[in-house]
């Protein structure tokens, strides 16, 4: 068993680094003609013109992917403390299924969704419905079940002694779960938040469908923006040579803020076991 588990480690950090080494590879043609900055000071993105400002994209990738993590955090939390330790037994196996339901929905069904249920909806607060807003909700939404469900584990996981000894000594349901069980499984949840997190970096169907495809800079969440993972599926099918390095060079930046914050929490994970 430790000789396959330590292979199949080998093997899964040989595919990252491949997947690396492959976007290296193909933005290099554009990092070597265009150089870093371009991709932040020029004026637009129109690669047509040879203009490949980014930065539009990059806010509304961030904007998006955030903005999920504020709603699907508070509610995947929510949702573990409330089948371990408020709902009937019965109602908590219920519960756990429609999450996981939830969890095996298509994107493409929850952007269907968006588009004629949520859009509409927010169109009354201004423009067409198909803002970052939208697009926002929905994928916070795709994002929950991956909250709640590592969050469910890691309480689950908890040493049932812990709250047993908090109840002995005359702490609440409530006191317990604030003082006790979120601080106990702060490891677990906030794995599955980084989970969610890069998954709705890396989200494209149901961003691709609501967000409204326009390449601008926000100036709130009721406007129109295209993220980096809808440029890359609408234009590598008909991109050139140089404008494909760039749609590259796109990925190459998505994996890097993946890695930044990767390594942003294990290394303060580190400090906090050193201190």
């Amino acid at each position: 068993m430790t000789i396959i588990t330590r292979a199949l480690a080998v093997i899964s950090a040989a595919i990252v680094l491949l997947i690396v080494l492959f976007l290296l590879r193909e933005s290099t043609p554009a990092l070597r003609q265009l150089g870093w900055s371009r991709f932040f000071t020029d004026a637009s993105w129109h690669p047509l013109s040879g203009q490949f400002n980014l930065t539009p994209m990059i806010v509304a990738t961030l904007v998006t992917s955030s903005g999920a993590i504020v709603i699907a955090a508070p509610l995947g939390i929510g949702s573990a403390v409330f089948v371990n330790f408020y709902a009937p037994r019965r109602l908590a196996a219920w519960h756990r299924r429609l999450i996981e339901l939830l969890a095996g929905i298509p994107s493409v069904v929850f952007g269907l969704w968006g588009l004629v249920v949520l859009a509409p909806i927010i169109a009354t607060f201004g423009g067409s419905g198909q803002n970052l807003l939208t697009a926002t909700i929905v994928l916070g939404l795709m994002v929950l079940p991956t909250v709640a469900l590592l969050s469910d584990t890691a309480i689950a996981a908890l040493p049932r002694e812990w709250i047993q000894g908090a109840a002995a000594l005359g702490m609440g349901r409530s006191a317990i779960v604030g003082w006790i069980v979120l601080p106990g499984a702060r490891r677990g949840i906030g794995g599955g938040i980084i989970l969610a997190l890069t998954r709705a970096l890396g989200e494209t169907m149901a961003v691709l469908m609501l967000a409204g495809n326009i390449v601008e800079m926000p100036s709130s969440l009721l406007s129109p923006g295209r993220t980096l993972n809808a440029n890359i599926a609408l234009e590598l099918g008909y991109a050139s040579a140089g404008h494909r390095s760039v749609l590259f060079v796109s990925g190459l930046m998505l994996m890097l803020v993946v890695s930044v914050i990767v390594l942003f929490v294990s290394r303060r994970e580190g400090t906090r076991r050193d201190g």
